[in-house]
């Protein structure tokens, strides 16, 4: 699931809501914010403002 996560913020390229990562992954947003948690604490992404997340 990380993986799938940074994959979507790479697409991106800008700060997005794990709302909206999961609606495009097509899985519950809870599932998104378990891996975002996950991919902070591993210093792969960070929040340039409050509830927004990239891909370092």
């Amino acid at each position: 699931m990380e993986e799938k996560v940074l994959e979507v913020m790479r697409k991106s390229g800008e700060p997005m809501k794990s709302g909206d990562i999961a609606k495009i992954l097509g899985v519950d947003a809870k599932e998104v914010s378990k891996a975002i948690k996950k991919l902070k604490e591993e210093g792969k992404i960070d929040s340039p403002k409050r509830c927004y997340y990239q891909a370092k």
